[in-house]
């Protein structure tokens, strides 16, 4: 790929209003995707993803905790943060769509579907609280869109970073930021559970978190007074087994993919280091709000580290069933170190350090990681084939 004409960098402004006039002064003309791209246009463009995925972030964050509080949401403060973050979004899709710059036809592809999957799962989702009311579970259909829309555009923007992007400090460090949060948004729907057990301990001690005409409405849906039965029904209406399923055997897939991609060591321990620093840095800003808590995934730490420690000790099919075995033995076995930190260290205290889990699903994930993960390389070597037959043949693959 040809190199693209930079500007000094003494013309380059420090702003981002100023970036962004020197942008559309020179750049803004319609191009096929895969246009040469100078370096501060690529640095500047891929800086706005990851403030774009900051403010959703935050936004959706407060926004679990907020409607474990509140019944009313019109408006609410989280959905203006979030919605400050689409907005940069579907501003960065039209420039990279009409410039060509920054993304090849793939990249470009999984951040249009992802945008397009969002937008419509967005209306479906007002729809929805419109006619059914209070939407009890983050696992419900029209929340599944949105998640997987923005799993989706996460996944064009790394594809367009790591096919772009120069080698070196910055590469890998934007690289770990993308896959922190595409960690982030597939572990957000086990929210609930770390939210609502803590939800239900506060009503159980007679202190309940969430007002008291969000638990009128909860009990009414149910044809329920206000007892414990409607309260399980609010906070914890997802079986235990989803949990361990979910945060240890998907997350742990995510890292595979992640230590694959970003290659130094300890980078599936560094991609959930990051995501557990912001987990923890979220809870005193949220109590010191005066909204609710939930359990933070600590153990999501070991998760990374088996992964690592994996990739440190063989390869292919043994590397395979190696990282299946750290995977579960560490996964679950923190796990349930957190789990006992309540009664370890708080003793009686109507709480819990984690949320309710079923163990029996450790030998689901000790087969499903060993299984996908020993698939994945038979998988890459014919990609990787595929992508050095279409370069014999003078033809531009596609990452």
């Amino acid at each position: 790929m040809a190199k693209a004409v930079d500007v000094p960098v003494d013309v380059i402004p420090r702003s981002p209003v100023g970036k962004t006039r020197l942008f559309f002064t020179r750049h803004w003309h319609r191009g096929a995707p895969g246009q040469p791209t100078p370096d501060w246009v690529l640095r500047f463009c891929y800086g706005m993803w990851l403030a774009a995925f900051a403010f959703k972030l935050v936004g959706s964050s407060w926004d679990m905790s907020w409607h474990f509080m509140w019944l009313r949401d019109d408006l609410a403060p989280p959905h203006l943060i979030n919605t400050v973050g689409t907005v940069i979004i579907v501003v960065l899709v039209a420039i990279h769509s009409y410039t060509g710059l920054g993304c090849d036809k793939r990249s470009l592809r999984l951040m249009q579907v992802g945008l397009l999957t969002f937008l419509i799962a967005a209306p479906l989702d007002v729809i929805n609280h419109r006619v059914n009311g209070l939407d009890l579970t983050a696992w419900s259909p029209s929340h599944m869109m949105l998640y997987l829309g923005t799993g989706i555009m996460q996944a064009g923007v790394l594809l367009g970073w790591l096919r772009f992007s120069p080698p070196g400090r910055f590469r890998t460090g934007v690289l770990l930021g993308l896959w922190a949060f595409f960690l982030e948004n597939t572990f957000f729907p086990n929210g609930q559970q770390e939210y609502g057990i803590l939800g239900l301990r506060a009503w159980e001690r007679g202190e309940p978190e969430a007002e008291q005409s969000l638990l009128d409405f909860a009990a009414n849906q149910i044809g329920h007074p206000v007892d414990r039965t409607a309260v399980l029904h609010f906070t914890m209406p997802i079986p235990s087994w989803v949990y361990p399923l979910w945060g240890i055997g998907v997350m742990a897939l995510i890292l595979v993919l992640a230590r694959r991609t970003l290659g130094f060591r300890w980078a599936a321990t560094s991609v959930a280091l990051a995501y557990v620093a912001y987990r923890s840095v979220m809870w005193p800003l949220l109590l010191g709000l005066g909204f609710p808590v939930s359990t933070v995934p600590f153990y999501l730490l070991f998760v990374g580290l088996a992964v690592d420690l994996a990739f440190a000790m063989t390869s292919g099919v043994l590397r395979a069933a190696a990282g299946a075995l750290l995977v579960t033995a560490f996964g679950y076995g923190a796990f349930w170190l957190q789990s006992q930190f309540r009664p370890w260290v708080l003793g009686d205290a109507h709480t819990e350090s984690a949320p309710p889990a079923a163990y029996w699903t450790a030998l689901v994930v000790l087969g499903g990681v060993f299984a996908l993960w020993a698939a994945a390389g038979p998988f890459t070597r014919r990609w990787s084939a595929r992508r050095g037959l279409a370069v014999a043949r003078g033809a531009t693959p596609e990452p």
